[in-house]
């Protein structure tokens, strides 16, 4: 994908984030107490309403998807400066993680599909290879057009 493309997809990802952190605010503090009423969680040890717990869960997700959407806006930042495969990797495993990890938890959360749980480590895993690919990509230098080696 072009760089353009990533800085596009990673600024819509990072509005998209608002938009759940503020859902996460202003809308599911009154839902979930509903939707969870007298369930509780474990959480470090300690039991805590569900819906307490899941309202954290969901402001995760949209904390995480907006660093990724950020990281996305680098990959495409530095890709206008150099093509190097391993930007455009970094690229898919942040917008698959953001998909895996946040998409599973706002699921999760919305839902109450607990087996979506499984899923979210993936997109973790994701973010990690990602983070590192674009590591990579910053310190190969590919030569620019007309450029020797």
């Amino acid at each position: 994908m072009s760089g353009d493309r990533w800085i596009a997809l990673g600024a819509a990802l990072a509005g998209l984030a608002v938009v759940c952190g503020a859902f996460a605010a202003h809308g599911l503090d009154t839902q979930l107490p509903k939707q969870y009423a007298g369930q509780t969680k474990s959480v470090a040890g300690e039991t805590v309403p569900a819906a307490r717990k899941y309202i954290a869960d969901f402001k995760t997700a949209a904390e995480y998807q907006m660093y990724h959407a950020l990281g996305l806006i680098a990959v495409g930042l530095l890709m206008q400066r150099r093509a190097a495969g391993s930007l455009n990797a970094a690229g898919w495993c942040f917008l698959l993680g953001i998909l895996f990890f946040s998409g599973s938890l706002y699921t999760l959360v919305l839902t109450g599909v607990t087996w979506l749980g499984a899923i979210t480590p993936i997109g973790g895993l994701l973010f990690i290879i990602g983070w590192a690919a674009l590591a990579v990509g910053t310190i190969r230098r590919t030569p620019n057009a007309g450029e020797t080696p």
